[in-house]
């Protein structure tokens, strides 16, 4: 059985074609810049070139796409968005416009003379191509992507405190990371980003979409040492976002997270010194620009064993509380695509045994 796994983050896409037949270190992976990296190269070189820019496509990630067009605009260039791709920005399209950027039907878009940029999270010719330039065909029985997904917040309604709120109704509910794993047609209504996503995918193929943060947490925990811990607080510290879960008997009993780019080490330090011993509040976190905390056992717990993963894990390094760098199967930017893997297992039993055999043969 092969996998197409993309984990799609901010910095980067994470690409691991998983084959149950082969062993895990063996199996074809790329590290390639993020979706949102490469729209906003494609802006910032528009903008050099002094041209009028239309963006369509659909909902993708934000952060360096935004942070272009904001720049295009401050350079007194106009800039244009169909309504979907527009929504990148900001659920509420007044406010997209209120930054410079005018949102168009599309059959206004139609008869814009402007250089087109396509947004979108999943491009799977471009993939496809990667894989060819090395002789090999892209081939896959399944599909399994990772994105962040804030939720579409009504009018309001913190982004923030709408994002939070679903991670502790999915873990409430679930009361495990593959909670936050959907099959294509099981996506809720509110995570526009991951439906734009499968949308845009037209592949006969099932396709299961997740959130980036608790796939790598879940990913994590295929190594060898985390696994050895029942009793843990796992952090993924991404390129934007900071999520950590405690663990307490393997079960999920707190979770915190955060701007990455808004927490100093100190700060870092103090908030998983809380969520051991469950003195965490979500007015902490969110009072300094996170999304939110929730605890499920206040019961104090030590914090013997931290582990930790993401591109930015490089901020506890030397940390005293002394964590450990997580490597499942000797590729830590791969972690994600491995929570992937665990979770499309859990969704699809007909498929689990030959994934999990697949991934123990490496453990």
């Amino acid at each position: 059985m092969k996998i197409l796994c993309i984990d799609i983050g901010t910095g980067t896409q994470d690409i691991f074609l998983f084959d149950s037949t082969t062993e895990i270190e063996n199996c074809l992976q790329l590290i390639m810049p993020s979706p949102t990296v490469l729209i906003a190269n494609q802006i910032r070189a528009a903008t050099q070139r002094g041209e009028t820019i239309l963006l369509t496509g659909a909902i993708m990630g934000g952060g360096p796409n935004s942070w272009a067009a904001e720049d295009h605009v401050r350079a007194g260039l106009p800039i244009f968005a169909t309504h979907s791709a527009a929504l990148s920005f900001n659920d509420e399209l007044e406010k997209v416009e209120a930054s410079g950027i005018r949102v168009v039907s599309e059959d206004e878009a139609r008869n814009l003379n402007a250089t087109r940029v396509v947004m979108r999270d999943v491009d799977l010719e471009a993939i496809r191509r990667a894989f060819e330039a090395f002789g090999v065909a892209l081939e896959f029985d399944a599909l399994a992507v990772a994105v962040f997904d804030h939720g579409n917040a009504p009018p309001n309604v913190s982004d923030r405190t709408f994002r939070f709120e679903f991670l502790a109704e999915r873990i409430r509910a679930a009361g495990k990371l593959s909670g936050f794993a959907f099959m294509r047609d099981e996506i809720p209504e509110r995570l526009t980003r991951m439906r734009a996503a499968a949308d845009s995918v037209h592949v006969q193929a099932p396709l299961m979409v997740m959130d980036t943060a608790p796939a790598a947490v879940r990913g994590a925990l295929d190594d060898d040492v985390v696994a050895g811990h029942r009793n843990a607080i796992v952090a993924n510290l991404g390129n934007f976002h900071a999520l950590a879960f405690r663990f307490t008997d393997g079960k999920i009993t707190g979770v915190f997270e955060h701007h990455t780019g808004e927490l100093k080490r100190a700060q870092l330090e103090n908030f998983l010194r809380a969520l051991a011993n469950g003195t965490l509040t979500n007015e902490a976190v969110f009072d300094s620009q996170g999304h939110g905390a929730v605890m499920f056992d206040t019961r104090a717990q030590d914090l013997n064993f931290l582990a930790v993963t993401g591109p930015r894990r490089s901020m506890l390094l030397h940390s005293e509380l002394k964590p450990y760098f997580a490597v499942p199967y000797g590729a830590m930017m791969q972690a994600g695509n491995f929570g992937l893997l665990h979770a499309y297992a859990d969704l699809n039993p007909n498929a689990r045994a030959e994934i999990e055999d697949a991934l123990a043969k490496s453990r």
